[in-house]
């Protein structure tokens, strides 16, 4: 049986990118203070964007308006993987850490990406 999708709330791939979300903000809070508004800020924002573009496409009148905020979570998720990458190999982040939020970026991704294609084949 399938669920119902009344939010944005009942995605699944919102739900996985909020909790990549949190999982970057706890991973940043041992960064220097003085990459407060380098790549602290980089991470957390484009991990935001992330959901926030999911949820706000959700909202959208139009499959099309929604395909295209997808389109958008896509790129930050692209975003993200760059900053996370450089974290690790700069030594910002543990390269253990950072392997960790690749799989979730990288399983968020294959969401959104199903998703998009479900979403073309029904328009």
């Amino acid at each position: 049986m399938l669920a119902t999708i009344n939010s944005y709330k009942d995605l699944l791939v919102w739900r996985a990118s909020v909790e990549l979300a949190v999982d970057c903000y706890s991973a940043t809070k041992a960064f220097p203070t003085s990459e407060a508004y380098g790549m602290t800020s980089q991470i957390r924002r484009s991990a935001t964007s992330i959901a926030a573009n999911i949820a706000e496409g959700h909202g959208r009148e139009s499959t099309g308006s929604f395909v295209q905020f997808l389109r958008v979570a896509q790129g930050s998720l692209k975003e993200l993987e760059t900053h996370l990458i450089l974290s690790g190999r700069v030594g910002l982040m543990r390269e253990v850490e950072a392997t960790k939020l690749l799989e979730q970026t990288d399983e968020i991704g294959r969401m959104v990406r199903s998703m998009i294609r479900s979403l073309q084949q029904k328009s």
